[in-house]
């Protein structure tokens, strides 16, 4: 009984230093961040971890908000906003830029209301992970570097743009693991929507969840595309909601396996079926 009594009040002291301001929700730390991003737009120039420590936007309708210029670079948003929205349907504005670099990394970042929410063309090396894009008129995430990896991002409603025949949740020359693309759309005339588009040989893309691609006019739509014969297109699941004119998977003599899909006129094409695959 001794015992049980010293136990019971061990556990209300403990409970009550949870409930002290500072322990139940510890305070962010940026002792590993080398410099801050504290206005946009923005150009990160020297290597290290960069950080936001508060929600940024800009109105700016053409450029950069954040661009790399340096290689070695990590942008780490810490779930901060960074945001394009009052540019309006027209911008051509890139959230987060990188051009030529090697080893860079964004991750944390809410990137919102941009033309391309995060862009990195070129170079190797590179890592874009847990990240939130939401409402950006032309393509969620574009990484075009050789080694790179596209891993646990969330790609919301992208589209909106007026003067592009597609739009993309992830156009991608990088591996693409775990992520979310949901609500890929058109405006213009006959313009057509991509959920995850691949280019160049020997790319996975696994454990995706593609969702909510329409389309204008006579567009179509695909929900998991690639240009290469070597692609594995493993474990994604391809859902719409209503029967749509489009494809699910596209995989350009690849390898499928084990993919869910439904609500395609065409389910899975191009593709060697390695067996596994639902047709829900």
């Amino acid at each position: 009984m001794f015992d049980s009594h010293r136990l019971l009040a061990a556990a209300l002291v403990l409970g009550s230093l949870l409930l002290l301001p500072g322990i139940a929700h510890a305070a962010r730390s940026y002792d590993s961040c080398t410099g801050f991003v504290d206005s946009v737009p923005a150009t990160i120039t020297t290597p290290g971890v960069w950080c936001l420590r508060k929600d940024l936007g800009t109105s700016v309708t053409s450029g950069n908000a954040v661009t790399i210029a340096a290689n070695n670079v990590t942008l780490d948003c810490n779930d901060f906003k960074l945001g394009g929205l009052e540019a309006g349907k027209r911008s051509s504005t890139r959230g987060i830029r990188a051009g030529n670099r090697q080893n860079v990394a964004v991750r944390h970042c809410n990137v919102r209301g941009f033309h391309v929410g995060i862009d990195i063309f070129g170079g190797a090396g590179h890592l874009v992970e847990d990240n939130r894009l939401n409402g950006n008129l032309y393509v969620g995430i574009s990484v075009h570097g050789e080694n790179s990896l596209v891993r646990r991002n969330r790609v919301y409603d992208t589209g909106g743009a007026v003067d592009s025949s597609y739009s993309y949740g992830i156009l991608s020359k990088a591996s693409v693991i775990d992520n979310t693309v949901d609500g890929v759309f058109a405006m213009a005339a006959d313009a057509s929507s991509r959920g995850i588009e691949l280019y160049g040989r020997g790319r996975i893309v696994r454990n995706n969840q593609v969702r909510r691609l329409t389309t204008a006019g006579a567009g179509t739509a695909v929900g998991i595309s690639s240009d290469s014969p070597t692609m594995v297109c493993d474990g994604n699941q391809v859902i719409s909601s209503y029967p749509i004119s489009g494809t699910a998977i596209n995989g350009s003599s690849g390898f499928c396996r084990n993919n869910t899909v439904a609500g395609f006129s065409t389910l899975i094409t191009n593709c060697d079926d390695a067996g596994g695959n639902v047709n829900l």
